[in-house]
């Protein structure tokens, strides 16, 4: 397995856990990270007790909503 293939299967085996135990898929903003950031950023959030997980959560997709309408809105 190459490197890529390695961090592919590590993010979705960490999702998978990651959704087992939130109920939802991983939410990140990944502009400017690498997959490494990724994958050290899910380990860690992954640690977060649910109420903290899902306000971190929720402030991921507020980054990625306001990232895809200035892309929007600069078209």
């Amino acid at each position: 397995m190459s490197a890529k293939e390695d961090t592919l299967a590590v993010l979705a085996e960490g999702n998978r856990l990651y959704e087992e135990r939130f109920g939802h898929v991983f939410l990140i903003s990944a502009a400017g990270r690498g997959a490494q950031d990724v994958v050290a950023v899910l380990r860690q959030r992954i640690e977060n007790d649910p109420a903290t997980e899902l306000n971190v959560a929720a402030e991921e997709q507020s980054k990625i909503t306001r990232l895809r309408l200035k892309s929007m809105l600069s078209s």
